[in-house]
């Protein structure tokens, strides 16, 4: 077998990329110290300001402060104004300082150190084939996933998404039973729990560490219309009795999707609405490699946190972040019973949107 030439010049633009990977990794972890230490929040609506003014404001320490503004700005992320002064732009504002934006981010890198000390525990699971539960993921990644999503049900699922809904948001008013598969922390249910008062809302998960946040997050709204159950002890009921049911960014990460997508149809009446939100991806792999430019971080967040989690179980499918794209979803859901399928638009870059009717 005759030897491929090497293309020099190939190699050092693919150096730069392996280089430019390192980093990404080394602003990723900035970006997770401006969340943690305030810095981003001193920053905002704040005039350009000195490294020792940011100090002063935040009470660290001036010479780390200082190499901090350094990189954030060398990365693009921070003004820099001149004369030793930085101030954060209004756009950056809305992704790595406000909370309540639909564009913010910041909060999803919370659980980097947390997530990337799980490349520890991976050598055994490309051995075993088995992968971490979310609970093994540890409370930071946990965290991280809620305040990744948080910001999209705060700000636009009960004003946006639920009045494009056939008829949902009238029984919702009147008085509908809910029910959020694959809950996490419960902020959707939250939401929609305040908005709708004369509902009844029950989120169910199997994951310990979610579930408690959840319950913290209901009472911390004052809540009594919204419940939380564990569905390894307590599933979802086969009864028809939900008008309305979600499941928001989860069945790519359960072992048993299909078994859930069985159960959900049981549990949902004739009349009623399934809402599914998922990663968007294309088709196959070829589709990604050509036409998403997410697909290096959805892959990767697939072999950390999603695939592994799909695979927690001997007998998981292991579809992983870009596993449930539009034609997988409408033949689970069809397989399942379900004869009605649209796709909604809700301007989601990251997800895809399917109204899914018995």
């Amino acid at each position: 077998m005759s030897e491929r030439t090497v293309d020099v010049e190939k190699a050092k633009k693919m150096a730069e990329q392996v280089f430019g990977a390192l980093g990404g990794a080394m602003v990723a972890g900035m970006i997770y110290l401006g969340d943690r230490l305030g810095l981003y929040a001193a920053l905002k609506d704040a005039p350009p300001m000195t490294s020792a003014e940011l100090a002063a404001r935040t009470t660290l320490h001036e010479r780390w402060v200082r190499e901090w503004l350094y990189q954030q700005s060398s990365a693009g992320l921070i003004e820099y104004h001149g004369e030793g002064r930085f101030a954060l732009g209004p756009e950056a504002a809305l992704i790595l300082a406000t909370e309540d934006s639909p564009f913010y981010l910041a909060g999803g890198f919370c659980a980097l150190p947390q997530q990337m000390g799980l490349l520890e525990r991976l050598p055994e699971s490309f051995k075993t084939g088995r992968g971490l539960s979310y609970d093994q993921f540890g409370p930071e990644v946990n965290r991280g996933v809620e305040r990744l999503l948080a910001p999209w049900f705060r700000s636009l699922l009960v004003p946006v998404a639920l009045p494009r809904l056939d008829g949902v948001v009238d029984k919702l008013k009147a008085g509908a039973k809910v029910a959020d598969v694959g809950c996490g922390a419960g902020v959707a249910l939250v939401e929609m729990g305040k908005a709708f008062p004369k509902s009844q809302f029950h989120g169910y998960d199997i994951a310990r560490i979610p579930l408690a946040r959840a319950r913290e997050n209901a009472a911390a709204a004052g809540l009594r219309n919204v419940t939380f159950h564990d569905a390894s002890v307590e599933p979802l009921p086969s009864d028809a009795s939900h008008d309305f049911i979600t499941t928001f960014d989860c069945l790519h990460d359960m072992t048993r999707p299909d078994l859930v997508i069985q159960a959900i149809r049981k549990a949902i009446k004739p009349d009623g609405t399934w809402l599914i939100a998922d990663v968007h991806g294309q088709p196959d792999f070829e589709g990604n490699l050509k036409n998403n430019p997410l697909a290096p971080v959805m892959y990767g967040f697939s072999v950390l946190c999603c695939m592994s989690s799909a695979l927690s179980q001997p007998d998981g499918l292991g579809l992983g972040t870009l596993g449930f794209p539009e034609p997988v979803a409408r033949r689970m859901t069809a397989e399942a019973g379900f004869t009605r399928f649209t796709v909604k638009d809700f301007e989601n870059p990251i997800n895809a949107y399917y109204e899914v009717r018995p």
